[in-house]
């Protein structure tokens, strides 16, 4: 088989499966040893046999989760955008690293256009930016930045004799931050996490409260992390509130917006939930989320500032890589990146963005929000559902309503059943101790009609595992 036939085999398989992802159910499911056997991964390797390499793929398609499928709505991405499908393929043909113009000469401008587009709708002034390789990454690059600005030394001595460093967050954060905290040598014991409301936001006294006393008693606040849309409530920390602490306590705000921050193409929705990010110091925001980019595609913006990616990240001689032919035209990424070499993500974002625009960006993220809204009254008008906690954006935490001391198990049985027979895919988490099936609308192609049979599924599960209880 030669190399066209082989392009021609995988487009037609691809165009097989797209053609019916969203058909059927969300999963074949089979039990891990079940799938063991199915696969059969310890077969004979067949040196140049491309009907097999094919048979691996039609294998792996047919036991996957179709996360395109209407009834996938258990994370906070889906089945990408096409072009952005389309990047990804020319990419991998490509298959070079962002790191330098020379490797790279059209994904390093690409890259750059497009951190200049998100500086401007962020409201962030002279600026700089990069893409990461997700926001868990960026969030700790922010933090490191926050570290290194703080005392530049630190880069050079490390931390030992150095006042005791504390980060802030809130108590929802996402766990990425005591990943950072770890791996910077702040202590997930220095990273505190401060109260929230009813809602889950994060409350601004409570902060000022927690500043206060580490100031007294000798520590350093150098770095507070602003969530813009919690992992599991949706919630939206305010922001404008931290931008005035900031005045008194001098440390580092970033804006973690790797779910929620997709609003900010909404000037509707910017001002709703993002009031003061353009007086943040950072910011970053995951495209392959809300927005439909393929896995994984995320940005981190750096405001007033041209020169903190290089002063924090660069280290070592990386001169058998780096040099200066295009330095006064164009600066390399990888000199000012966490790791040397980089995927060429720019170039899905950059084909999404011209086909989609920022208004199409904004119509999508606005139409999430009021489908949110219908799927909120579907829940509060059935007898069969409660809310759990009241929804703020775009997260909706609900349960089947059972007795309260079997709520938990019978929900995430509930949840466990609808995946196995491959009639949804839908998330859980606790809030408060108690167990909620979280409901995350992202796929755009989502109508009424899909919300309304995602609800007619858990409520049809739901009654039979309850008669099935009571005999």
């Amino acid at each position: 088989m030669n190399e066209s036939e082989i392009f021609s085999r995988l487009l037609t398989v691809i165009q097989t499966y797209r053609a019916t992802e969203k058909e059927g159910k969300v999963l074949e499911y089979r039990s891990p040893n079940t799938l063991a056997e199915i696969l059969n991964l310890d077969g004979p390797e067949k040196n140049g046999d491309w009907d097999a390499v094919f048979e691996w793929v039609e294998k792996y398609l047919t036991y996957s989760v179709k996360t395109n499928h209407p009834a996938f709505v258990n994370r906070m991405w889906v089945g990408a955008n096409l072009p952005s499908v389309v990047g990804e393929i020319i990419t991998a043909v490509t298959n070079t690293s962002a790191c330098t113009f020379e490797s790279g000469p059209v994904s390093t401008l690409i890259e750059k256009y497009m951190i200049e587009q998100m500086l401007e709708i962020t409201g962030f002034v002279q600026g700089e930016g990069q893409m990461t390789t997700g926001s868990s990454n960026a969030n700790m690059i922010a933090m490191m930045s926050a570290r290194n600005t703080w005392n530049a030394q630190v880069k050079i001595d490390g931390l030992t004799g150095q006042k005791k460093l504390f980060a802030f967050v809130g108590a929802d954060a996402h766990y990425s931050m005591d990943k950072a905290a770890n791996i910077l040598g702040i202590g997930t014991g220095q990273l505190i996490k401060v109260t929230l409301n009813d809602n889950g936001e994060m409350v601004p006294e409570a902060l000022r409260q927690s500043l206060e006393k580490v100031v007294a008693e000798g520590g350093a606040p150098f770095f507070v992390a602003a969530t813009a849309g919690t992992t599991v409530r949706g919630a939206y920390d305010p922001i404008l509130p931290l931008v005035q602490l900031r005045k008194q306590f001098g440390f580092w705000l970033h804006v973690d917006g790797a779910w929620g921050g997709a609003a900010v193409f909404s000037p509707k929705l910017k001002a709703k939930y993002l009031a003061g990010l353009e007086e943040a110091d950072s910011f970053t925001c995951d495209f392959h989320k809300m927005l439909g980019s393929s896995l994984v595609c995320n940005i981190l913006l750096i405001n007033k500032s041209v020169h903190t990616f290089g002063n924090v990240l660069s280290a070592g001689d990386g001169s058998y890589l780096f040099r200066d032919e295009h330095v006064s035209e164009v600066e390399d990424f990888g000199t000012v990146s966490l790791q040397c070499g980089r995927r060429v993500d720019s170039l899905k974002w950059f084909l999404d963005w011209k086909y989609f625009g920022k208004e199409g960006f904004a119509r999508r993220v606005e139409g999430y929000l009021l489908l949110c809204e219908y799927a909120e009254k579907l829940v509060r008008k059935s007898p069969e559902l409660e809310m759990v906690v009241d929804r703020t954006a775009f997260n909706i935490c609900f349960r089947y309503k059972v007795a309260e001391e079997r709520a938990n198990s019978f929900n995430l049985g509930l949840r466990t059943t609808l995946y196995q027979e491959g009639l949804s895919l839908v998330g859980v988490a606790y809030i408060d101790g108690k167990m909620v099936m979280r409901l995350l609308l992202t796929n755009p192609a989502t109508t009424h009609v899909d919300v309304d049979k995602f609800f007619e599924r858990v409520i049809e599960v739901g009654n039979r595992l309850l008669k099935h209880e009571n005999g």
